[in-house]
């Protein structure tokens, strides 16, 4: 992971952000300014009632399509640009809390390094197996999945969670132009670490493992550990689904999800997005306060041997071949409809853009470096 770059302003309270005129931080305002109306121009198509939205889990047979958790209607485009810290740019309603599916995994990277960070996790090539709480990992395949198999999507782990089998995203494809004809189709599997596969089920299984090391909620754990400390609003959730409730020390205590394949996931705003990519570009220190350390953050933005653009939950620019628009030190949390957190250390750059279509992502991304003036 390249060096993050470190800028002195910090927006004191989630609606007191700075904001700024692009000439001021080295941007164009004109051609900016397109790239925002870019953004509004190129919306997504999903419809605004997700819960009548295909593309959730509705190309999977029953009972695989069982939505399990809450769902919310989408509000419309809305983003922010952010530069060396302040705002030059913004769009639609930044403050309304929306769905912001598979972005929610990279909020779940998080927590595992708050778990490195506590020592809750020793190592992450530490199989699970040799973790008392954790009992998902006694048979003879699963025994030798490691936390980093289990957080860069290689565990290849089998078996069932929630009711859902880890063979509904078997064989799944994600990306704008991605052939999902054969996703749910049994496959033989590889050993733990030996094949790269976008699987919902197994990551709602990293969660739960995460919760059973703190014992409390996931989103407990987010609020008290990131979001309190970086100043962000209350009126965030994380959901789980309606059947993954744990009993942790005689209470029960709800496994969030990693996403909204079927409800629940991260239901955030814009301007807290951002907060959390302004703490990440800056190296895990807000101010003067150092609330994750670099040596955390580090194996959450490296890349995974079998797919050089993942890292621990977190998507990656390596080589510039997942935006050919955006920068190479770039990293994403990336959800589908589509929901992004953009952050590019290089240009001291925190972006986000929320319902646009997936296709015109890279467009965008191009764009916003187009306004960079360069010496």
């Amino acid at each position: 992971m390249q060096k993050l770059t470190a800028k002195n302003y910090l927006p004191p309270a989630a609606d007191s952000w700075l904001r700024c005129q692009p000439a001021s931080i080295g941007l164009n305002a004109g051609r900016l300014h397109h790239a925002v109306e870019f953004a509004c121009q190129h919306e997504s198509d999903w419809l605004y009632d997700l819960s009548e939205q295909k593309a959730i889990a509705g190309s999977e047979p029953p009972p695989w399509n069982e939505i399990l958790g809450p769902l919310k209607p989408r509000g419309g485009p809305a983003g922010l640009i952010i530069r060396h810290g302040q705002i030059v740019a913004s769009w639609g309603d930044v403050e309304r809390v929306d769905p912001t599916f598979s972005a929610t995994k990279s909020y779940i990277g998080l927590c595992a390094a708050i778990a490195y960070r506590d020592g809750l996790i020793r190592n992450f090539d530490d199989p699970l197996s040799e973790y008392d709480s954790l009992n998902e990992f006694s048979s003879d395949h699963n025994n030798s999945i490691t936390w980093r198999h289990l957080l860069q999507q290689t565990s290849e782990w089998e078996g069932t969670l929630w009711s859902k089998p880890d063979q509904v995203d078997r064989n799944r494809q994600v990306g704008s132009n991605a052939n999902d004809s054969q996703k749910g189709q049994a496959r033989q599997l590889m050993e733990p670490g030996g094949y790269w596969e976008y699987n919902d089920v197994r990551v709602n299984l990293a969660a739960l493992c995460l919760t059973r090391l703190f014992e409390m909620s996931l989103s407990d754990v987010l609020r008290k550990n990131i979001m309190d400390p970086i100043d962000a609003s209350h009126s965030w959730e994380w959901h789980g689904y309606r059947n993954s409730y744990i009993e942790i020390k005689g209470q029960l205590v709800q496994s969030v999800s990693g996403g909204a394949h079927w409800g629940g996931g991260l239901w955030i705003s814009s301007l807290d997005h951002a907060r959390m990519g302004l703490l990440i570009s800056r190296q895990g220190r807000w101010g003067n306060v150092e609330i994750l350390p670099e040596h955390c953050l580090g194996p959450l933005f490296t890349p995974c041997p079998l797919n050089l653009n993942y890292g621990f939950l977190w998507w990656l620019n390596s080589n510039r071949s997942l935006f050919p628009g955006a920068g190479e030190s770039s990293v994403f949390a990336y959800g589908a409809g589509a929901n992004y957190v953009w952050i590019d250390p290089d240009y001291d750059l925190v972006v986000v853009v929320r319902w646009i279509d997936a296709g015109s992502m890279n467009d965008f991304t191009a764009l916003v470096m187009d306004s960079i003036v360069r010496p």
